[in-house]
């Protein structure tokens, strides 16, 4: 995942502080991601660095504080350094992953349960919403898929962007964020109403209603596409 390109050691001052990656010690300024922290110790991020916003889940990393035997977790484009905190990036967690046919399945709760049967182990402990970067309030859509109310759930995983925080931080071993993938794909195929306008859509692609169009912007020069795109209708 990195890259080392070499690192400067800088004076140490109240306004830095030591972090260990890959077991080395580096100085770095308190007011520093994670992230950030490490281009800082001379490192080049080829990948898990994604969006650098919060929204993408790929920068997941667990660290320990020296001195405190709990393992965090957290996104590392979100959370600060702090002192003597050892980090490690993994590019996804290993969690459980139950292979389905979406299209053999039916828009019950009852298909959840028997897919996911650890979420009736939930104790309620509420770890992780705590954790959820997102906010979300993770144990609510979890107890709707418990009593099968999967469009609740669906709506209330809505924003979940799949990092898996919340299975880390999980004593039940609950996969949360899968669990709320299926709510959302079991209610958006036999539960939510179906749009007319995108079956409309499909028609007319199937039509080659738009092949003439799609033509005039595969063969249009890059002077010509700019100009097609400064000068689009923008809907207001």
């Amino acid at each position: 995942m990195l890259n080392q390109k070499g690192y400067e050691k800088k004076q140490k001052s109240n306004e830095f502080v030591d972090i260990y990656i890959m077991g080395k010690r580096y100085n770095v300024p308190s007011s520093l991601t994670i992230m950030k922290a490490f281009e800082y110790a001379g490192y080049t991020l080829l990948r898990g660095c994604g969006c650098r916003a919060g929204f993408c889940g790929a920068c997941s990393t667990v660290y320990r504080i020296a001195g405190n035997h709990e393992l965090k977790v957290g996104l590392a484009c979100q959370t600060k350094v702090e002192n003597d905190m050892y980090l490690t990036q993994i590019p996804f967690y290993p969690a459980h992953k139950v292979n389905y046919e979406i299209d053999k399945l039916q828009g019950d709760g009852d298909q959840v349960v028997e897919l996911y049967p650890e979420i009736t182990k939930c104790l309620g402990c509420n770890a992780c919403s705590n954790v959820c970067p997102q906010d979300i309030k993770v144990m609510k859509y979890v107890s709707h898929a418990i009593r099968g109310e999967i469009s609740k759930a669906a709506d209330e995983s809505f924003d979940c962007l799949l990092c898996g925080l919340c299975a880390s931080k999980c004593p039940a071993n609950i996969v949360q964020y899968k669990v709320g993938l299926l709510c959302r794909r079991l209610h958006g195929k036999y539960l939510a109403p179906k749009a007319s306008h995108i079956k409309e859509r499909i028609n007319e692609i199937e039509e080659d209603k738009f092949d003439k169009q799609l033509d005039e912007l595969t063969n249009a020069s890059k002077d010509e596409l700019a100009n097609k795109y400064n000068n689009r209708d923008i809907e207001k």
